[in-house]
C-alpha cells in the first residue's frame, strides 16, 4: 500500500512511473524473448522515473530471472529510482538467487544510497477479512 501511495504521489509530482508485481514482471520479460520483443519490454522497464516491483522474493529466482533482474538494475542505478516490496526482510533476499555474486552485485547497487522501512505489526488485509 505505501508503495502504490508514494507511486501516485510521484505521479501527481510529474514523474513517471510502472508498478509491476514481481512475478508478472518476469514472466513479461520471458514473454518478450519468445516473441522477439525484449529489447523493447527492456526499454519500458528502464525508462520510468520510478520503477516499482512488488512483492518482491517471494521465491527463488531462475538463473535467466537473476540475470535480468540484474541487468535492469545495473541500468537503473544512479540514473532513476526503484520501489521494490517484499515480505522478506532485504537479508533473505540474497539466498533467492541461483548465483550469489550475481544477487550480491544486484543487491549491493540496490542498497547503496537506499532507505530501507521496514514495517512489523498486524496486516492490513486483516482488516477486510470477512467476520
Amino acid at each position: 500500500m505505501l508503495s502504490k501511495h508514494l507511486a501516485f504521489a510521484a505521479l501527481k509530482a510529474g514523474y513517471s512511473v510502472t508498478f509491476a508485481r514481481t512475478d508478472k514482471f518476469f514472466k513479461h520479460l520471458r514473454l518478450s524473448a519468445i516473441d522477439g520483443t525484449y529489447e523493447r519490454t527492456l526499454r519500458s522497464y528502464l525508462k520510468p522515473d520510478i520503477l516499482v516491483i512488488d512483492d518482491f522474493a517471494i521465491k527463488e529466482m531462475t538463473r535467466e530471472e537473476a540475470q535480468q533482474f540484474y541487468e535492469i538494475i545495473l541500468e537503473r542505478h544512479r540514473k532513476k529510482s526503484n520501489i521494490i516490496t517484499s515480505a522478506r526482510s532485504p537479508e533473505e533476499w540474497q539466498a533467492l538467487f541461483p548465483d550469489p555474486i550475481l544477487g550480491n552485485s544486484s543487491l549491493d547497487r540496490l542498497a547503496h544510497s537506499s532507505y530501507q522501512i521496514q514495517m512489523d505489526g498486524p496486516s492490513l488485509r486483516e482488516q477486510d477479512r470477512p467476520k
